[in-house]
This record gives C-alpha cells, sequence and structure tokens, in this order.
C-alpha cells in the first residue's frame, strides 16, 4: 500500500509535468520573442561631412551608464582645459573626448594635450571652451560606438 501510495504520487507529479511542459516551451519562447524586439538602447549615426559618428542614446541607457559630463574652459591666456575624466585613448593612441551637442548625442572629438596637471588637460587641440564633455561613461560610449556587443 505504501508503495502503491507512491507510484500514484510520482504518476501525479509525471503527468503534470508533462502537461505543463508545452507552456513552459511558449512562455519560454515568448520571452525570447520579446527580448529580441527590444529597442536598441544606443544606435551609431554619421556625422554629414565627416569620418566621425555619433552615439544616440535612449533615456534608459543613459541612466544606465551613470552618463555625466564636464566643461572646457579656457584659462586667462585662451588655452582650452578640458576634464582630465573626460579624456579617452583609442587603439592607436589618439587622444579623444565625447562631447554633448544635444541631450542623449554624443561626438566623439580629437584633441591634443599639451600637459595634464592633477585633474586638467591642457590642450592645443580641443573643442570650443564651454563644449559640454562626458566625463563617466566615454569608454562605454566608445564601445556602443565601435560595436561592442552588437
Amino acid at each position: 500500500m505504501y508503495t502503491s501510495k507512491r507510484l500514484s504520487i510520482a504518476a501525479f507529479w509525471l503527468t503534470a509535468a508533462v502537461s505543463a511542459w508545452p507552456l513552459l516551451c511558449v512562455e519560454a519562447a515568448d520571452t525570447k520573442k520579446t527580448a529580441l524586439k527590444a529597442p536598441a538602447a544606443s544606435h551609431v549615426e554619421p556625422i554629414n561631412g565627416s569620418k566621425q559618428s555619433r552615439v544616440v542614446l535612449t533615456q534608459k541607457a543613459s541612466e544606465r551608464l551613470g552618463i555625466k559630463t564636464g566643461k572646457v574652459t579656457a584659462d586667462a591666456a585662451g588655452a582650452l582645459i578640458a576634464p582630465y575624466a573626460a579624456v579617452l585613448y583609442d587603439v592607436k593612441g589618439q587622444a579623444w573626448v565625447y562631447t554633448q551637442a544635444e541631450p542623449l548625442v554624443y561626438a566623439r572629438h580629437p584633441i591634443v594635450i599639451k600637459s595634464i596637471k592633477g585633474e586638467s588637460a591642457f590642450l592645443t587641440e580641443g573643442p570650443p571652451a564651454g563644449t559640454a564633455v562626458v566625463v563617466i561613461g566615454a569608454s562605454e560610449l566608445y564601445g556602443a560606438e565601435s560595436g561592442v556587443g552588437h
């Protein structure tokens, strides 16, 4: 009797599992379809008349990356100063900053560094004073622009 009761319970769970299997498969398939249809967190657009591109993020992507900006300034002599945290080096050693011309839109801009003192990079070439540059999230923007993860 004890053994037949165990068999009955085992048969019950086996029947339940077999009955539920198609539902589990449909749920998994629906999840995959939903994930594939999710909008991209970013896209890259060419900049007309330039070899450069710009990265456009969704609001959610910007929040997840924690994008923060600082400003390029100029000293009394007019020399450009960028936050050193904004400086990004590519695989060839070229220095860049990501500028922000409008919300959620970022473009890589080449710079030439004369010197670095503390948290400031003194530039001989770069974006004009007052330009917003990315100080947190630049490497993630470079990955998005380069197609990392796509």
